[in-house]
């Protein structure tokens, strides 16, 4: 069955769901990245927009603006290792319970989406344009002086997908458990290779 989530999302929405799932997001996503974080989290400042049940998009969209409206071109996730530093505390003091970004994040947002029960979800990269074309519209833009890559665009979305789970509420993280196993299975997989070479290998 198609799992999608409506925003407000609220912590028994993700009771069910698990790393490695597929789901999708209708209501709003956000845009919110690196100065968004800064902002909440070290200057202490409120976001005009409020995130509590929410979803925060990490990334820098290419919007066609115009007083009459807003046009979204393209909207390509950002790495969300870069907001591993301040996601935890973001989680914390905002509610979100939906982070999506590319690639995968580390122990502090774990620990936090365990605690706070919010979620991280991967969109696959190189896919700004496709990801524009789940967007019905963009709604609203808050803290446009930071910028276009950076103010919070709050976009309506219907079935924006697919999105990987990548952190679930249960403590378990794709990333770093798939880190584990393939270290594991290194010298499995180097042994025969090597015994194949070593004829030809030179040791000094």
């Amino acid at each position: 069955m198609k799992k999608i989530l409506t925003t407000p999302i609220k912590a028994q929405d993700l009771e069910d769901i698990h790393i490695g799932d597929i789901v999708y997001l209708t209501g709003h996503l956000v845009t919110g990245r690196d100065d968004v974080h800064r902002r909440v989290v070290h200057e202490g400042m409120i976001s005009p927009y409020d995130f509590n049940g929410g979803a925060v998009f990490h990334a820098g969209p290419i919007v066609k603006e115009s007083p009459e409206e807003n046009v979204l071109i393209s909207v390509g996730p950002t790495s969300s290792i870069r907001m591993e530093a301040d996601e935890s505390e973001f989680i914390r003091m905002t509610g979100v319970k939906m982070l999506v970004g590319k690639g995968g994040m580390g122990e502090k947002t774990t620990e936090a989406c365990q605690k706070y029960k919010a979620i991280h979800c991967v969109f696959i990269g190189g896919c700004a344009v496709s990801a524009a074309s789940h967007v019905e519209k963009i709604e609203d833009c808050f803290w446009r002086e930071l910028g276009m890559p950076e103010c919070e665009w709050v976009m309506k979305v219907k079935e924006f997908g697919p999105l990987i789970v990548s952190i679930d509420t249960h403590g378990r993280n794709l990333f770093v458990e798939n880190k584990a196993k393939y270290a594991q299975r290194k010298e499995e997989c180097e042994a025969p290779i090597i015994e194949s070479v070593k004829d030809y290998l030179v040791i000094d």
